[in-house]
C-alpha cells in the first residue's frame, strides 16, 4: 500500500512538473528553455519539497541564480503544499546527456549510415606515460618560436600576458577559463603556444592539448561518422589543460557547440584548466549559443589591443636579435611608424628587408627598405581614417559633419551615421569600442547594431546597396 501511495505521489509530481515546464517555456522562450530548463529532471520528492537535478554544477548554479525563484512560485501555484524546491547535481547524468546530444547530431552530420568507420587518433585506454605525445597527435603541433621569452610585452598586451603567465605557472588558478581575444596578428596564438610550452617544461606529467576550434569540429565529426564518440569524449575530457584557438570558427555549428559545451563543463567540474582564444569577446561572438558564451565569459576575459609605436619598435628589435642581423635604428623606426596593422605584417616586412639584403648583397638602408616594401608601404599610406569616412558620408548625404557625433536620432541623420559606422568597421582596423568613441562616445553595441542594420538594408534595398558601394569605392579610390 505504501508503495502505491509513493508511486501515486511521484506521478502527481511529474504531472505538476510537466505543467510548470510548459509555463516556463512560454515565459523564457525556446532558446533559454532548451539551454537551461529542458535538461532538468525530477530527482526526488517529499510531502512539502521536491528535488530537481541537473548534470553539472555550472548549470545548477545558473538555474539557481536565474530561474529557481520562478520555479518555486510556479510549483506553489500548482501545489500549495510544496514550500521548497531544491536543485542538485546528478553527476551520473553528465555523460548520458552528452551521449544523447551526440546521437541526435549524427542524423545532421553523417551523410550515410553505411559510411566506413574511422577511428579517433588515440585509443581511450592509451598509456599515460607520455600524455603529451598522444596529445600532439590528437591536437596541433606547437611552434617552438612562440614562447614567453620571445613575446614582447607592452601596454596593449600586458594584461593578457600576465594572465597567460599565471595559468602557465600555477597548477590551479582562480579563473577558469582564460579567454584571450583580439584582432588578427596581435599575439593570441603566440601566448597559447607559450602557455603550453611552459606547462610541459615545468611539469611534463600534466597533459596539455592544443588545437584549433576547426580541428576540434573535424575530430568530432569523424568520431560521429565512425560511431566512436566515447573515445572522442575520453580523449578530450581526460586532459589537464585544454586549449582551443579561434573558437569563433564553431559559430553556427550547433552539434559541435553542444559537444564543446559538455566537454567544457566536464573539465571545469574536474578542476581542469581551459584556455580559449577568439577574435572578439564572448559577448560579441555571433552564432554562438548564449549558454556557451556565458560559460566562456565566467572566467577571466583578457583582450589584446592594437600595437603602439613603442611596442612595434620593441618587436622589431627582438625579431632582428633572433635573426642575428644588424638593422639600422632609422630603418626600425621607419617600419614601426609605417606598418601598423598587425605584428605578422610587421615581422613579414622585416623578413623581406633582411632577405633582400642577404640575397642581393646590398646593405640595409632607408632607401633600399622603401624600394623592397613599395607595395606594402603604398597600401599603408592609403590607410583610411574614421574621420575621412565621416566627412565623405556627411558630404554624400548633405548633413553636417557634427551630426556624426550628435545625439539626434532622426532618420535623415541616423541612417548616414549607421553607414559611416559600417564603413569604419569594414575599411579600418579599429575595434568596435574605438569606432563608438569616434561617434560621440557611443557604446560598441550601437556600432554592432549599425553594422547589422546596414547589412540587412543592403540585402533588401538595391538603391541603398549601390549608395554604400559607391561610398566604399570613393574612399578606397
Amino acid at each position: 500500500m505504501g508503495r502505491l501511495v509513493k508511486d501515486s505521489g511521484t506521478a502527481m509530481a511529474k504531472s505538476e512538473w510537466d505543467r510548470v515546464k510548459v509555463r516556463l517555456k512560454d515565459e523564457v522562450g525556446d532558446a533559454a528553455y532548451r539551454s537551461w530548463l529542458r535538461p532538468i529532471t525530477l530527482h526526488d520528492m517529499s510531502e512539502d519539497a521536491v528535488k530537481l537535478a541537473l548534470p553539472t554544477r555550472f548549470m545548477r548554479d545558473w538555474v539557481n541564480t536565474h530561474y529557481a525563484e520562478r520555479i518555486r512560485t510556479l510549483w506553489g501555484a500548482e501545489n500549495p503544499a510544496i514550500r521548497n524546491v531544491e536543485i542538485v547535481v546528478e553527476a551520473a547524468r553528465a555523460v548520458s546527456v552528452a551521449q544523447n546530444a551526440a546521437k541526435a547530431s549524427v542524423a545532421k552530420v553523417v551523410p550515410s549510415p553505411a559510411a566506413a568507420p574511422v577511428r579517433a587518433a588515440a585509443a581511450p585506454c592509451a598509456p599515460a606515460a607520455a600524455p603529451n605525445a598522444d596529445n600532439d597527435e590528437l591536437g596541433a603541433p606547437l611552434d617552438n618560436r612562440f614562447t614567453f621569452k620571445n613575446f614582447v610585452v607592452g601596454k596593449p598586451n600586458e594584461f593578457a600576458w600576465a594572465a597567460a603567465r599565471r595559468v602557465a605557472e600555477a597548477d590551479q588558478v582562480s579563473f577558469n577559463p582564460l579567454f584571450l581575444y583580439g584582432g588578427v596578428g596581435l599575439g593570441k596564438t603566440h601566448l597559447m603556444h607559450a602557455i603550453a610550452h611552459h606547462i610541459r617544461e615545468r611539469n611534463p606529467e600534466r597533459s596539455v592539448l592544443y588545437l584549433s576550434a576547426e580541428k576540434f569540429m573535424y575530430r568530432f565529426i569523424r568520431a560521429l561518422r565512425g560511431q566512436d564518440t566515447m573515445s572522442f569524449k575520453e580523449q578530450f575530457r581526460s586532459v589537464d589543460v585544454l586549449m582551443i584557438d579561434d573558437v569563433q570558427f564553431i559559430a553556427g555549428k550547433d552539434a559541435t557547440q553542444e559537444e564543446f559545451f559538455h566537454t567544457f563543463n566536464a573539465l571545469v567540474d574536474q578542476g581542469r584548466q581551459i584556455v580559449i582564444s577568439a577574435d572578439k569577446s564572448p559577448s560579441d561572438l555571433e552564432g554562438i549559443e548564449e549558454r556557451l558564451r556565458s560559460r566562456m565569459a565566467c572566467g577571466l576575459v583578457a583582450d589584446i589591443h592594437a600595437t603602439t609605436y613603442e611596442l612595434r619598435l620593441g618587436i622589431l628589435h627582438s625579431k632582428a636579435e633572433q635573426m642575428g642581423v644588424l638593422v639600422p635604428q632609422k630603418v626600425m623606426e621607419f617600419l614601426a611608424h609605417k606598418i601598423i596593422s598587425n605584428v605578422r605584417e610587421l615581422e613579414g616586412a622585416l623578413n623581406r628587408v633582411v632577405a633582400h639584403s642577404q640575397l642581393v648583397g646590398r646593405a640595409i638602408t632607408l632607401e633600399t627598405t622603401q624600394e623592397v616594401l613599395h607595395d606594402l608601404l603604398r597600401a599603408s599610406d592609403r590607410r583610411i581614417t574614421i574621420e575621412e569616412i565621416q566627412k565623405k558620408v556627411a558630404e554624400h548625404f548633405t548633413i553636417k559633419l557634427a551630426e556624426m557625433s550628435s545625439a539626434r536620432r532622426s532618420r535623415q541623420v541616423a541612417r548616414p551615421r549607421q553607414i559611416a559606422m559600417y564603413l569604419a568597421k569594414q575599411l579600418t582596423s579599429r575595434s568596435l569600442p574605438e569606432i563608438g568613441r569616434k561617434f560621440g562616445g557611443r557604446d560598441h553595441t550601437t556600432v554592432m547594431h549599425a553594422v547589422k542594420k546596414v547589412e540587412e538594408l543592403k540585402e533588401c534595398d538595391q538603391n541603398f546597396a549601390e549608395d554604400v558601394e559607391l561610398l566604399r569605392r570613393m574612399l578606397q579610390g
